[in-house]
């Protein structure tokens, strides 16, 4: 049996380690081994950059720290080596880096299983997932859609504008100069 002071650290880690699943819009759980010193700061320096939590964790404690949360059906990748990538902020941050550098390190870098709004999302919804755009890129492509009619509306009426203001004759009506002249009905006298 441990002596109180291990045991105290390691209720502290699994504290630590429910609060940060609790406060996480969402999490990845990966499988790195045999990735180099050199790979593993890139991963960690675009992780930081997308405001991502990332950190090697004991499995036996993060399944503790995943019972607590209700995140029970993650016990099965817990296994081997297992580091945690989660997000409090962007939910589909710590995905698209994670799935970014498990296409580049092949089987020496492995999702392992994750999660998105306290519920456990299979391996296919958090590949789907990671392809989307970045939330500004999204936020700014909806913005662009519905600036789209008003700006098609600005460059007519700019056209308009510097053909002198007047609107292009349409080309099945007829000058009015040209227009038969109107036969006037005799006076009565």
């Amino acid at each position: 049996m441990p002596n109180a002071k291990v045991l105290s650290e390691k209720q502290a880690v699994v504290a630590a380690l429910t609060e940060q699943l609790k406060g996480a819009a969402s999490g990845v759980l990966v499988d790195y081994k045999g990735i180099t010193v050199a790979e593993d700061t890139a991963l960690r320096t675009e992780l930081r950059q997308s405001e991502v939590q990332y950190a090697v964790v004991k499995n036996t404690l993060t399944r503790f720290a995943m019972k607590n949360v209700g995140l029970d059906d993650l016990n099965d990748v817990l296994n081997g080596t297992t580091s945690l990538a989660t997000s409090a902020g962007d939910p589909i941050a710590p995905m698209r880096v994670v799935n970014k550098f498990a296409k580049q390190l092949g089987d020496r870098f492995n999702i392992k299983g994750g999660f998105m709004d306290g519920k456990v999302i299979s391996l296919e919804e958090i590949m789907a997932l990671a392809e989307l755009p970045a939330k500004d890129v999204l936020q700014a492509q909806a913005l662009g859609m519905m600036l789209a009619p008003i700006t098609s509306l600005a460059i007519v009426i700019k056209a308009i504008a510097e053909k002198g203001g007047e609107p292009a004759p349409k080309a099945e009506e007829a000058p009015a100069a040209e227009a038969a002249p109107v036969e006037e009905a005799p006076a009565a006298e």
